[in-house]
């Protein structure tokens, strides 16, 4: 699952609010609610982030392996490719 801690966290020390990526039409407001559920969104919307934050991906998203999945790409793991 990809969580969106680190954008508020990283919005928050530089005194941005939700509302001002929304006034400012970084990205919408059904984006922003998407990220406050952590559901999926467009790579598209962390860019703009990016561009208007001046910093790269792993700064506001991470990436957190559910159990079932992180089973499955242990077997995948064993899978030689040549």
């Amino acid at each position: 699952m990809i969580v969106f801690y680190k954008l508020w966290d990283k919005m928050n020390r530089m005194g941005i609010r939700k509302k001002d990526l929304k006034d400012k039409k970084i990205i919408s407001a059904a984006t922003i609610n998407k990220m406050k559920n952590n559901e999926i969104v467009t790579t598209e919307s962390i860019d703009k982030l990016c561009d208007y934050l001046q910093c790269q991906p792993e700064e506001i998203i991470e990436f957190i392996p559910s159990s079932s999945k992180k089973n499955s790409s242990n077997a995948e793991e064993s899978i030689e490719i040549e």
